[in-house]
Order: C-alpha cells, then structure tokens, then sequence
C-alpha cells in the first residue's frame, strides 16, 4: 500500500494528506483494448472473468475542475458488465471519441479502461479550479459526467450533448484505489453509512429518483400504482423504497419465489411472480407483450381494483412491450437502460390511441444525487447492499451480476480493509436502525430465504 493510501486509512488529518505525494500508479479494476477480440462472434457466454484484469496503473494528470478520491470502496452496475463483454461495442470506442477533443479529455485514450460507476472515499488532492470541496471531505461521486461550459447543461445537466457516463465512457472509474473525477460529480456521504453501503448509492438511487420523482421522469404522486420490473434488482430494489416513501402502491414483478419472499418481506403492496402468468423470459413478439399485458393487467385488477399508473422498465426488450400495453390511458412507460436487449417491440395502437407516454431516462442530475443522498441522511431510504467482495475478486462480483446471480446490489471493496468503517456519525446510525441499514445483507447470493 502507498504512503497517502496508508495515511488516508490511518485516519490523518487534511494537511498531512495533501502534504503527500500522490503515488505514480496505483492498483485498479481495467480491461485491455487487446482483449475487444477475445471473444468469437458467435461465443454465446462472454464470461467477464476472462477480460477483468487487476492491477497497475499510471495516475493521471489532475485536470483544474477534478479532484482526486482515495476510493475506499464501489460497487458492480451492469454497464460495467456491458464493458467487460465488449457488447454491444468495446466502451474503448466511446472513450477515443471524448478523447478526440483534445486537451485533459486526451488523457484518457490509454490501451487500458478503468472502470466502475460507482465510489465512495476521501478527497485527496483538488484542482486550482475547485472551489466548493477540500482534502479530507468524506465523498460518494455521481456517475454523471458532465461538460459544464455546453449549454444544455444549465438546463439540465443530463441534456449536455457532452454528457457521459463517468467509468463507462471515461477511463479513471471508480473500482480503483484512486479515481480522478469532476468536481461537479461530487455529493456528500451520508455521515451513518459505511464506505460500501455509501458506494452502492449513486447510480442505481439517483437513476430512480429521476426516473419516478424528478419532475423530469414519471413524477409519480400519491395513490400511484406503480408497476416495477426485476423489483429486487438494484434499481428496482430502491423503486420499491420511493414508491412506498411517496404514497404510491408498489407492484414488484420477479421472476422466482425467493425474489418475490423478498419483496414482501420489504412491504411491496403486489408481489407477482411472472412465471405464474407464463411469462417466462418475456415477450418475443408484439403479439405475445399484448398477451402477456392482458393477464398481468387482470392479475392487477383483480387485486387492486385498476391499472398501473406507471411502468418502471430497465429490462428492455423482454418486459417493454409488456409495459406499454398495461398502463393506463394517459399512463407513463420510464425506461433506462435494456438488460435484455436494446430493440423493443410493441403495438403502438395502445399507445397512441391510449395517449400514454414513453419517458427516457438516463443517471440523474447533481441536484436529483443532493435530493437523493438526503433522503438517505433521513433515513427514508436505506441501502440495498447484500453481497461484498473484494477488489481481487471483482471478476468473480461482475460474473455474479451477468448471471443475474444477485439481489440488489453487490458491492466492492478497493482501499477499506474490512466492511463496516467509515461511519462518522454513529448517533444518526442507532437513530435509523443498524437492522434497517443492514437488512438486505440478508439476500446474499449465499443466503437462503
């Protein structure tokens, strides 16, 4: 371990660390551009553990708008699966093509990606153009990458035609024991929570904040039924949360009865299991969505007396359909993402004719992640954390998440040495409840429920 990660864990105070010279490379979570052919065209399992590599990398030069985070720990998102199987492109071609603006975005055209979308840690170094942050702040960072001198940006942020998915489309992630990062990506952990229930936060929570509360999603009200696909998931498993939070009625659809004794463990109002419909992996025609909508739409009637108000959809192609036909008239579809395929298909006569709305959505603004992290402090929202790995086995943690082997989210483990540290606030913690923060550890891919 280097000198400043050492200070870092030995809790030094600010000056000491910024006294410290960052160290010349530092240990990360990369893919090789040499490994975009590994796989065969037509190899149906492209395992990640083959294409995950950890070790070594140079430091970056520190841009005057970034900062420098000591990660003490991340977490596994599905776009860094996406990047580990090089489908649906080598994410090497996203990041040449920030590269080719020149100047700092230069640096990041390297024969090696850094990845992750996730991070908690402690700032170690800022840039001569930072103004609002300091060595020593306790940090998780937002997955939105974003150009503050493009227009659409003062909008809103996710408008900037420049905007990115940090860790996806950059290099420098946050699966790293360092990660440089904009100032402007930058929210402030919660005091009670530990380094990984921190960085197990700001993607999936942020994503769903703007999916269903932001005024630029759903804008889901009280009373709102709310249908919510792969409801155990790390985005569903915190759709869930803001659903109740908010008044709404949750209706978690899952695809086996463990996931669905989660669920309503967890309080959802409807549990379905989709296999119960004879759904099994989804509708391949527009045909079949129409059917399968007709029968999870009875199945909800039945039970709750109406139609959903809104579709929380990131499964894609298998559920897409599906969730257009069963909202109701002037209903809304919010869709982020497509586990299972990016081209949906649907009979548009029940959209059109219904006057719904199919709303894209994409990570979330600074101000959505603010919103967001406080709900946290308060404790109206409480991580989904269930499985922790550590750094060196983090081949082992994206294999898990491809083979939708988990339940929430699967954390990571970069500088902390053990799970459990990082809490500063232990009176808020004790206010919330251990119990409530830790209760998906529960759902462990090792657990049995």
């Amino acid at each position: 371990m280097d000198t400043l990660a050492a200070a870092v864990l030995a809790g030094a105070p600010p000056d000491e660390l910024a006294r410290i010279p960052l160290p010349e490379s530092f240990t990360a979570v990369h893919l090789r551009e040499q490994d975009a052919t590994l796989f065969g065209a037509e190899e149906a399992d492209r395992d990640v553990r083959r294409t995950t590599h950890v070790g070594p990398v140079p430091m970056p030069v520190l841009a005057p708008d970034e900062v420098v985070v000591a990660v003490m720990a991340s977490s596994v998102n599905y776009n860094t699966v996406w990047s580990a199987m090089y489908q649906p492109i080598s994410t090497f071609t996203a990041v040449r093509r920030f590269a080719k603006q020149g100047g700092y975005a230069a640096r990041h055209d390297l024969p090696h990606q850094v990845v992750g979308s996730d991070a908690a840690g402690v700032v170690v170094r800022v840039g001569d153009g930072v103004r609002h942050w300091n060595v020593g702040d306790h940090v998780m960072v937002s997955p939105a990458y974003v150009d503050d001198q493009d227009p659409g940006s003062h909008a809103d942020a996710m408008m900037g035609t420049e905007g990115r998915a940090w860790g996806y489309e950059t290099n420098f992630g946050g699966l790293a024991h360092y990660t440089v990062v904009r100032a402007s990506q930058l929210v402030p952990k919660p005091p009670h929570l530990t380094w990984e229930e921190a960085a197990s936060v700001t993607l999936c929570a942020g994503t769903a904040y703007r999916m269903l509360i932001s005024d630029r999603g759903a804008r889901m009200k009280q009373g709102d039924i709310v249908l919510v696909w792969g409801a155990t998931g790390g985005l569903g498993g915190f759709a869930v949360q803001m659903v109740k939070n908010g008044g709404g009625v949750a209706v978690g659809v899952v695809s086996s009865e463990r996931k669905a004794a989660i669920l309503r463990e967890q309080g959802c109002d409807l549990v379905i299991d989709r296999r119960e419909l004879g759904m099994g992996d989804g509708a391949d025609t527009p045909a079949e969505a129409v059917e399968y909508g007709k029968r999870l739409g009875r199945r909800i009637r039945a039970e709750l007396g109406e139609d959903p108000h809104i579709a929380f959809d990131y499964v894609g192609r298998a559920t897409f359909g599906t969730s257009v036909h069963v909202v109701r008239r002037g209903g809304s579809v919010v869709t982020c993402g497509s586990s299972t395929g990016y081209h949906h298909q649907f009979d548009n006569r029940y959209l059109w004719m219904n006057l719904k709305r199919v709303i894209g959505s994409h990570i979330a603004n600074l101000q959505e992640q603010w919103d967001t992290a406080r709900l946290f402090r308060q404790g109206g929202l409480v991580p989904i954390l269930t499985d922790v790995f550590t750094m060196a086995d983090t081949g082992e943690a994206l294999r898990l998440v491809q083979n939708n082997g988990h339940i929430g989210k699967v954390g990571v483990l970069c500088l902390a040495p053990t799970e459990g540290l990082g809490v500063t606030d232990p009176l808020a913690r004790a206010r919330i409840g251990a119990d409530r923060l830790t209760g998906w550890r529960r759902y462990s891919s090792t657990a049995k429920v």
